[in-house]
């Protein structure tokens, strides 16, 4: 996709990405869809059966972005908060990100 300029990509990844938060494992997936947007680093939206979501609870943050659509957020019980974000209802562009979830900092390998 490109807008004026603004280039989203999105690729099957498989590398293994793991996140993991004062030692507890929120998410382990060899299926991450690998997301590059212009003046933005490589996200990993991993598949929620990969997410320990379980332990994550919505938080009532919301962002939009004019290129992917409405963003929510989700908090660690006890903190931090806001650590993970999903498009429920993403632009048709970005459609495979749908209710994959995307977290500040993953390890790789």
């Amino acid at each position: 996709m490109s807008t004026q300029g603004h280039r989203i990509e999105i690729e099957q990844g498989t590398e293994r990405v793991r996140v993991v938060v004062g030692g507890q494992l929120l998410a382990d997936s060899r299926r991450p869809l690998l997301l590059s947007e212009t003046g933005y680093p490589v996200r990993y939206y991993l598949p929620p059966e990969d997410v320990r979501t379980d332990l994550l609870t919505p938080s009532g943050t919301h962002t939009v972005c004019p290129f992917k659509g409405t963003a929510s957020y989700w908090s660690l019980e006890g903190g931090p908060e806001d650590i993970a974000w999903a498009y429920p209802e993403p632009h048709d562009a970005v459609a495979q990100i749908k209710d994959h979830l995307c977290f500040y900092e993953v390890q790789l390998g």
